[in-house]
């Protein structure tokens, strides 16, 4: 009986996420572009080139470069992220040198020329701290490319207010898949478009790019409360612009301050 239920409601919220992804089909193209797949799969991909040494921070047993991208490539990866276990469950020879740090305590030595920093800056309760770690890794002319959930988002405002283990145990209920990349504290620090862009420049970033999505799947999983979802966003989005992203990408470059 328990796996007949279990079968039922995970057809139950299959259903709920095609009905989802229908209406989405209805919308203007710019609320329908993912943020993690376009800043990966399409951004990120125009930066990387070759003999480059690359910061991978807070990727820990998940980096962006694989193996075959990084011989491809010829280029050095360096993995830096807080959590040894991470750093170490990463396949075998995805980093070339691993660095166990707090990212908003780290001073770097200057010599990368890209760090890709994705799905992080939400998990540190300083982000002017850690970018200014981040900017300590790149020599002068380097890139930053940041992926960012938003704390404008309404699952943003939601995980600052529920419980940790009972928001992981309702995530990981509803998507199983998140265990593998998700469930992490978050703190949402001055985690906005504005906000960001705003602290970068001040610690000497310029702005090369710019992504904004308003698209997330937390609420795919009933359709009203989607529905709800997203005309709340279109209203949110209608008026306050790009802070009403769900999520951001940025490609910073380091200038001389």
């Amino acid at each position: 009986m328990t796996n007949l239920l279990r079968n039922l409601f995970r057809q139950f919220i299959n259903s709920q996420i095609k009905l989802s992804n229908w209406f989405d089909s209805l919308l203007a193209e710019k609320y329908r572009i993912d943020g993690y797949s376009d800043f990966s799969n399409v951004v990120l991909p125009k930066y990387i080139q070759k003999n480059l040494v690359i910061y991978d921070i807070g990727g820990g047993k998940n980096p962006y470069i694989n193996k075959e991208m990084k011989s491809w490539f010829n280029c050095r990866v360096i993995g830096l992220d807080i959590d040894k276990i991470e750093l170490n469950s990463a396949p075998i020879g995805s980093y070339d040198k691993i660095i166990f740090e707090d990212i908003t305590k780290y001073n770097g030595d200057q010599d990368g020329d890209l760090a890709i920093c994705i799905a992080l800056l939400e998990h540190v309760k300083d982000v002017k701290a850690a970018l200014a770690g981040i900017r300590s890794c790149l020599k002068t002319g380097g890139l930053c490319a940041l992926f960012v959930p938003s704390g404008n988002a309404i699952f943003a405002r939601i995980n600052k207010i529920l419980p940790e283990n009972f928001k992981k145990q309702i995530l990981f209920t509803l998507f199983p898949n998140a265990k593998e990349c998700q469930g992490f504290p978050a703190y949402y620090d001055h985690c906005t478009p504005r906000e960001v862009q705003k602290i970068a420049k001040s610690l000497g970033f310029e702005i090369l790019d710019k992504r904004c999505y308003y698209v997330s799947s937390y609420f795919s999983f009933f359709f009203p409360l989607y529905l709800l979802w997203r005309i709340y966003m279109l209203v949110f989005q209608w008026i306050a612009k790009e802070q009403a992203a769900e999520t951001f990408g940025l490609i910073l470059k380091k200038v001389e301050q």
